[in-house]
């Protein structure tokens, strides 16, 4: 069963040890007095070898900043780096290379082959790339994840949980350097979900990966080892070590604030 991060030694990074960063990242939707700004000029490091996790109301921004940090969104304004590799500006065709060849993705929906089994599916983006996975770390992961007696399962014979946990082996067996993980446990009742969440703490505690989860759900993020708060578009606070109930509080604070800032400008 897992453990909140709290409870750990954190994944030691260098000082200089940025798997992604961006300075001045602004992303606008729309145009004229329709525009929405979803990210306001956002400057963020994410330190190698840690876990990450990203909050915030709806609407904060939180998943255009994964989104933009991985290379699947354009930005408006500013730049996005992959270690020491700008995307920004790449054209298509190499944004995707980078994508699949440097970055391990995580979604709320499992994104599992119906007709694939556990090891296919698992093995699906480096047999599109043309690339043999290392057979020793292919078999760490699958053991880390526990997923060795049900390898020859197919997505509909497994459950939610260890359908994630195929999802999760996918992601980690290429050795990323990067995983992003959007409400990864989004469709998980709380057991499978704490089991998932344990496995992404392994993922950087064990196999030495680093990993960011966007999220809504306090618990989850406990599990991290810095969680970052966005409200409107901006990064507003972020926490060490956090725990489920100090990340509640710090959310129910940013309700309150909001809730005062939009009175005030319904009396305007």
């Amino acid at each position: 069963m897992s453990t909140p991060a709290a409870e750990h030694a954190p994944g030691q990074a260098p000082a200089d040890g940025i798997a992604a960063r961006a300075r001045g990242l602004t992303k606008a939707y729309g145009s004229g007095e329709t525009t929405v700004l979803a990210l306001d000029s956002v400057d963020v490091d994410i330190a190698r070898g840690r876990f990450t996790a990203v909050m915030g109301p709806s609407g904060s921004g939180k998943s255009t900043l994964m989104h933009c940090l991985a290379g699947l969104d354009t930005v408006s304004a500013g730049q996005v780096w992959l270690g020491d590799t700008e995307i920004t500006g790449l054209k298509e065709r190499e944004l995707t290379r980078l994508r699949r060849d440097r970055i391990g993705f995580m979604f709320q929906s499992f994104n599992l082959i119906p007709t694939l089994d556990a090891a296919e599916n698992i093995t699906l983006p480096m047999d599109i790339a043309g690339k043999k996975p290392d057979e020793k770390w292919l078999a760490q992961v699958i053991d880390t994840l526990g997923l060795r007696d049900r390898l020859k399962h197919r997505p509909a014979e497994l459950s939610g949980g260890q359908q994630q946990r195929v999802a999760c082996a996918r992601a980690l067996v290429s050795r990323p350097e990067l995983i992003f993980a959007d409400e990864p446990t989004g469709n998980l009742d709380s057991r499978a979900g704490l089991e998932v969440l344990a496995f992404l703490r392994q993922a950087v505690d064990e196999l030495g990966q680093t990993v960011v989860m966007v999220t809504h759900d306090p618990g989850a993020a406990a599990h991290s080892d810095l969680v970052l708060f966005l409200g409107d578009g901006r990064i507003v606070d972020e926490m060490e070590r956090p725990t489920a109930e100090a990340v509640l509080e710090r959310m129910k604070r940013f309700d309150v604030l909001r809730g005062q800032v939009e009175a005030t400008d319904g009396q305007e």
